[in-house]
């Protein structure tokens, strides 16, 4: 179907342009032609501007308009569409969605919506909950490209990962850059959970610390972290270390090391290693602990932490806790700032 249209020379179209807008007379939904002397636009109604012009009746192009939401576009009974999940992680140029198991059946279309409603995502993936000691995922590719590998990017940094071997989480950016902005030049620092090692080249690339050991048991992680030391130019201050962190005493005690820093991102099972962490304290460190834990469990875990470091002869001087996201419906992911220090010891 023809649309009403108006002609005019190049010269004058931008001013023309502009006019139609502020009178709201321009038809949106289609595209401005051209030629090789006029424009033409389409419109609702004629303008009264004193501008001479033609009118004309031609077939515009309709402009293809992305979805707000992949939900829209979403072929799934319309009855399910308010159980389509309302987030999900971006990981590079893949898509990671937990998907609802009465959904599951509709799994590859709510794959195709995301990649349609998401030009820069070329893999969409169902992913289950983080299981095992090595934190990993088990995503099934549900469209796009069957490739689980990418390069994330945040705050100028790059990171290979890839989410079926290894744990990545692109929603804890704002807390990396957190803990970077507490680290004081020269400080050495322990990265126990370190993964792809998003944590130690954060510190490296913002603050100046003399030294971070990033220590991990999962040998694809440790693979990744090695790649990304080098992308990242930070290989001269951080040594990746493939170990269990229950290890980490007998490995650091051959190197002398004063630890100022601790870092403990493993927040299903980081209190299993809180034992661990006290006997890396000289006289006092800062420790950063993550738990995902329900509200009404959180002063039990506090506890439990101070009662394993009073068996190793350590107090906490400070604690505070943030809420970093919510993790499920009853449990929060939560960042616990603690300050210990060993009891005999004479800190300022």
């Amino acid at each position: 179907m023809k649309e009403i249209g108006i002609q005019i020379r190049k010269k004058q179209a931008e001013k023309m342009r502009r006019y139609l807008l502020k009178e709201n007379l321009l038809i949106r939904d289609f595209k401005i032609t051209r030629d090789e002397g006029f424009v033409y636009f389409p419109v609702r109604n004629l303008p009264k501007k004193n501008t001479s012009y033609k009118l004309v009746k031609m077939d515009f192009e309709k402009i293809k308009k992305a979805p707000n939401s992949y939900k829209e576009i979403a072929v799934i009974p319309e009855e399910l569409k308010n159980k389509l999940p309302t987030s999900y992680d971006i990981i590079g140029n893949i898509i990671n969605i937990k998907i609802p198991k009465e959904l599951m059946q509709y799994k590859n279309r709510i794959g195709t919506a995301l990649l349609k409603a998401n030009k820069s995502i070329r893999t969409v993936c169902a992913t289950t909950s983080i299981t095992g000691e090595l934190r990993t995922h088990n995503p099934e590719v549900i469209s796009g490209k069957k490739s689980t590998i990418t390069i994330h990017k945040e705050y100028d940094l790059r990171f290979y990962v890839d989410i079926r071997k290894t744990y990545f989480s692109p929603r804890l950016a704002e807390e990396r850059r957190r803990i970077a902005n507490l680290v004081r030049p020269g400080e050495i620092v322990i990265d126990m959970f370190a993964g792809v090692a998003p944590f130690s080249i954060m510190i490296v690339k913002y603050a100046n610390p003399r030294l971070i050991y990033a220590f991990d048991k999962n040998k694809d992680a440790i693979k990744y972290a090695l790649k990304n030391v080098k992308l990242n130019n930070v290989i001269d201050k951080i040594e990746i270390i493939n170990a269990d962190s229950k290890n980490i005493n007998r490995i650091l005690d051959k190197k002398v090391v004063k630890v100022d820093r601790i870092i403990m991102n493993l927040p299903f099972s980081a209190h299993k290693y809180f034992s661990h962490a006290m006997k890396l304290i000289s006289e006092k460190s800062v420790i950063h602990y993550y738990a995902i834990i329900e509200k009404q469990n959180l002063d039990e875990r506090l506890k439990e932490l101070e009662k394993i470091a009073n068996e190793n002869k350590i107090s906490f001087i400070t604690r505070k806790i943030r809420k970093i996201k919510s993790y499920s419906p009853r449990e929060f992911y939560i960042a616990i700032d603690i300050t210990a220090k060993k009891k005999d010891a004479d800190v300022a």
